[in-house]
């Protein structure tokens, strides 16, 4: 007879990340993943087949981003890459598409509408460890490259 014997739990989260710091990484990827899912998941069930080309693989990209944000749920420090990317891509689109069009005078309703969306990336900003990511991504040493 074998006795099943369970490991205690071990857990990643570096010390330095606070319960609050956690739960508030928790609330901006359940915000990722709420959102894209509400917009981007009608588009993949109803045929992103029929999408123009780009316009799939945005749904694409984003619904998979979704699910990914879903398991940042679980593991918010594992997933702490995805809330960078997040901020990197939303904050070039303001900064190199929507910044110019608006100096021009020139953002048309589809553009504002982006541009809004865009905009909440304010509280992804809000709930990321910015000093832990820094630590972790520019200042420790790299992985062996042999």
């Amino acid at each position: 007879m074998s006795t099943l014997t369970t490991e205690p739990r071990t857990t990643h989260v570096p010390p330095e990340l606070t319960l609050v710091q956690l739960h508030l990484m928790r609330a901006g990827f359940l915000l990722m993943g709420v959102g894209i899912a509400l917009v981007k998941w009608p588009l993949l069930i109803d045929g992103a087949d029929s999408l123009p080309l780009f316009e799939g693989v945005v749904v694409c990209l984003l619904t998979a981003m979704s699910l990914l944000a879903f398991l940042g749920l679980r593991y918010p420090v594992r997933l702490l890459p995805l809330l960078l990317f997040e901020v990197a891509w939303k904050l070039l689109w303001l900064a190199v598409v929507a910044l110019p069009s608006a100096v021009a005078g020139d953002l048309d309703p589809a553009t504002q509408e982006v541009v809004v969306s865009c905009s909440l990336v304010v509280v992804i900003i809000a709930v990321t460890p910015w000093r832990y990511a820094w630590r972790t991504y520019a200042r420790a040493p790299g992985d062996r490259w042999r």
